[in-house]
């Protein structure tokens, strides 16, 4: 089994010529064509869209969850800190209406 990659224009407008996969001294596995327009290579998975390597994928993770944690502690802080704030609030509050002073009598 084998697939032919065409021709194509690379990010930098210069022309590759078609080839045939697997390619010479290549891994034999890799009997699909992949990519895009401008980037194709030979590749052992017709779904794979990108020729790279996947860990570069792992730091990704890494940096997304250290910033949604930290994104989470923030938020969670910002509503304690609006539940104490209610509580001394309304905790605070007079019971009564103060007393003036003065008081009423029936005439």
């Amino acid at each position: 089994m084998s697939a032919e990659c065409s021709s194509y224009l690379n990010a930098d407008k210069v022309l590759v010529s078609g080839f045939s996969c697997p390619r010479v001294g290549g891994d034999a596995r890799a009997v699909y064509c992949c990519g895009f327009q401008d980037v194709k290579y030979c590749c052992d998975d017709p779904h794979s869209f990108f020729p790279y390597e996947h860990s570069y994928m792992w730091w990704l993770s890494v940096g997304a969850l250290v910033g949604l944690s930290i994104a989470a502690v923030v938020l969670f802080a910002f509503i304690i800190t609006v539940c104490v704030l209610c509580y001394l609030f309304i905790s605070t509050k007079p019971r009564s209406k103060l007393d003036t002073g003065l008081s009423f009598q029936m005439a």
